[in-house]
């Protein structure tokens, strides 16, 4: 695994290290657990992503980002407030976007007992419709609005049952461990399911979202958690409601994966 550290925050910055990421081949999958409003990012800069990733998707490469852990709202560009907007790179359709849940399941067997969308004091699912990008075929016919919705699907984002991590700071001169929830933990996970797959199949899968989608549709209580409980609403800004199936808050729910992962080469 190759991990690659833009210089800092700013999009030029992360965009640069990106590509050097898909121009020198790093990896079969890459996972972004950042995001913005689609707003605050310059027209030149997101039409440069996006022929990234398009380059990246030719070369066999996966995208996964995180969908954004403030339910439907962003922050505004300037920081000062939020706004009802999806998040960029998580938007792109070429990019799979990982949602999150809250997972309830048994603290000693790890038992599943069920999930909801994630929403309490420190964020919520990120999702919503993108104001950029149309929606894409493997979206077709499943919802009223025009444009690209998200997320894809969705994993454990809950800080409860989160991911513990260790942070080494030279600054403090020892290791911190903390508990990582938010979606931006599901991201990578997803990118780990994306890992198995490559490796089932011996080669890499490009876009999973065709195949998602597909599963989606013809597999869906094999291949995913259905998520019909909560909505992404935080922070003043009303949000989406889960439903049955596919919506703007978990996405197509959480995976399966056994089931799945023999369904992620399939292509239209």
């Amino acid at each position: 695994m190759d991990l690659v550290l833009a210089k800092s925050n700013a999009d030029v910055d992360i965009l640069s290290a990106t590509t050097y990421a898909v121009n020198n081949n790093l990896g079969d999958v890459i996972s972004q657990s950042f995001g913005e409003a689609e707003a605050c990012a310059s027209p030149n800069l997101l039409t440069q992503e996006h022929q990234l990733f398009q380059q990246a998707t030719a070369e066999g490469i996966t995208l996964i980002a995180s969908s954004g852990d403030m339910g439907a709202a962003q922050p505004t560009c300037d920081g000062s407030s939020v706004m009802l907007a999806a998040s960029t790179p998580a938007s792109d359709p070429l990019v799979t976007a990982v949602g999150g849940t809250y997972l309830n399941a048994s603290p000693v067997w790890g038992t599943y007992h069920g999930e909801a969308a994630w929403r309490d004091g420190f964020g919520a699912s990120g999702g919503g419709f993108s104001s950029i990008y149309a929606h894409p075929s493997f979206q077709k016919g499943m919802f009223t609005s025009s444009q690209r919705g998200l997320p894809d699907v969705a994993y454990d984002g809950d800080v409860n049952s989160g991911v513990l991590v260790v942070w080494s700071s030279s600054g403090v001169g020892q290791n911190l461990l903390f508990i990582f929830g938010g979606t931006s933990a599901g991201s990578p996970q997803w990118a780990g399911i994306t890992a198995i797959a490559d490796q089932y199949f011996g080669t890499r899968l490009g876009s999973l979202n065709p195949a998602i989608y597909h599963a989606g549709r013809h597999n869906y209580a094999a291949c995913f958690h259905d998520i019909t409980a909560g909505s992404n609403t935080f922070d003043g800004i009303g949000g989406y409601t889960t439903r049955q199936g596919w919506d703007p808050v978990t996405g197509w729910g959480t995976p399966i994966a056994n089931a799945l992962v023999p369904l992620l080469n399939w292509t239209k």
